[in-house]
């Protein structure tokens, strides 16, 4: 069965950007980089494969889920279709008008649940904050490249959760030269 993995960078401090949603003074450069070229090259957006000249692999994930505000920056750079290698899919709370290549639901833990009925690779929660909360019953693995860094305040990894304690059993942790360590994480089912 498909999982929905949440793939993201964190601060220490458990933030995915700051509070304007800006996530610059997350590291791009440094040997943490070749597992987000090659072990998540499904997870880059189009045009920086085509920048990079690398063809996405196919061979993580199939679809993406990101929320509204997760897109805005590309809708800001004038990128209609970050990822049109993937199946792409915006959560937004209102009707939004996009790119035909995405799709917009308002019942993302629905669709969630549809979409793991599905044949695939798995999906990829892209962000943010509040659409990781609403999925938390959902999200089968975490992936945390945690950086070096601390914001203070942002938009935090989970957001809007009530308590609702879900327990991760750690997967596997690789730490990097540039302080950046990758974390996984896999849900422990109840037995």
């Amino acid at each position: 069965m498909r999982e929905l993995v949440y793939y993201v960078a964190v601060s220490l401090d458990g933030y995915i950007a700051d509070p304007r949603g800006g996530y610059d003074p997350f590291l791009i450069g440094g040997d943490h980089s070749r597992v987000v070229f090659d072990e998540y090259a499904d997870a880059l957006p189009g045009h920086v494969l085509d920048a990079l000249g690398i063809t996405p692999p196919r061979s993580r994930f199939d679809t993406v889920l990101m929320g509204w505000n997760t897109l805005t920056p590309a809708l800001d750079a004038g990128i209609g279709s970050p990822y049109p290698h993937l199946r792409q899919i915006v959560a937004s709370r209102r009707a939004r008008t996009v790119s035909p290549d995405l799709a917009v639901t308002s019942e993302p833990l629905d669709l969630v649940r549809e979409l793991k009925q599905e044949d695939g690779l798995d999906i990829w929660l892209c962000g943010g904050g509040a659409l990781a909360g609403s999925l938390l019953p959902e999200i089968d693995r975490l992936v945390l490249k945690r950086h070096p860094l601390v914001f203070g305040a942002g938009i935090p990894l989970f957001d809007g959760v009530a308590f609702d304690a879900r327990r991760f059993a750690p997967d596997s942790r690789r730490e990097f030269a540039s302080g950046v360590i990758v974390e996984e994480y896999a849900r422990t089912r109840p037995e």
